[in-house]
This record gives structure tokens, C-alpha cells and sequence, in this order.
């Protein structure tokens, strides 16, 4: 899945939601942070249930600051749809950053 949506990426084959822009200002987050941090990521958590397209978390590093990033996007009709990011919380997310504290 990642495969692809890097493929998207690549060829700006990309939706972004209110939501996703919405956050990223309330968090300070740029653009080309979210696509940076993704091609050198993981996916951590799929969520194949999710409606309208099933969708992933992706941890990536924002590349000058070295900094976790979470991503959620799906893949659908031929593109991305960036859903949502954040620097991910200490209190909810334990210092591998992949792993939700319980």
C-alpha cells in the first residue's frame, strides 16, 4: 500500500481534505512536510474498514527536523486522500512513536 501511495505522490495525484488542511495549520505542519515524511515512512496501523476508502497511519520524519510525523490516508479512485496529520502525543504514543500506549 505504501508502494502506492508514494506512486500517487510522485504524480501529484493528490486529495486533500478540509480536515487534514484545517489541522495542519492548527499544528503548524507544512505541505511538503506531509509529503516528504511519507516515501521514507511506514505504515503502523490500517484501518480496511474505514468508509469511503480504506485508509492507513503512516509514521515519517519531517526530514530537516528529524521530527515523528503521523499521516492518515487512503487510497481511492485513482488517488491519496490525505485525511489527517499530527506529531504524535507522549501520552498517547509510547517513544517508538508506533506502538499506543494502552
Amino acid at each position: 500500500m505504501l508502494d502506492k501511495i508514494v506512486e500517487l505522490i510522485r504524480a501529484r495525484k493528490i486529495k486533500w481534505s478540509g480536515h487534514i488542511l484545517l489541522r495542519m495549520q492548527q499544528r503548524g505542519i507544512k505541505i511538503n512536510e506531509v509529503l516528504n515524511s511519507i516515501p521514507d515512512g511506514d505504515i503502523i496501523e490500517c484501518y480496511p474498514d474505514d468508509y469511503p476508502y480504506p485508509s492507513c497511519l503512516i509514521l515519517g520524519y519531517v526530514p530537516d527536523a528529524k521530527v515523528g510525523l503521523h499521516v492518515v490516508c487512503a487510497l481511492g479512485q485513482g488517488y491519496v486522500w490525505m485525511i489527517t496529520a499530527y506529531f504524535p502525543d507522549e501520552s498517547e504514543w509510547l517513544a517508538d512513536l508506533r506502538t499506543r500506549r494502552r
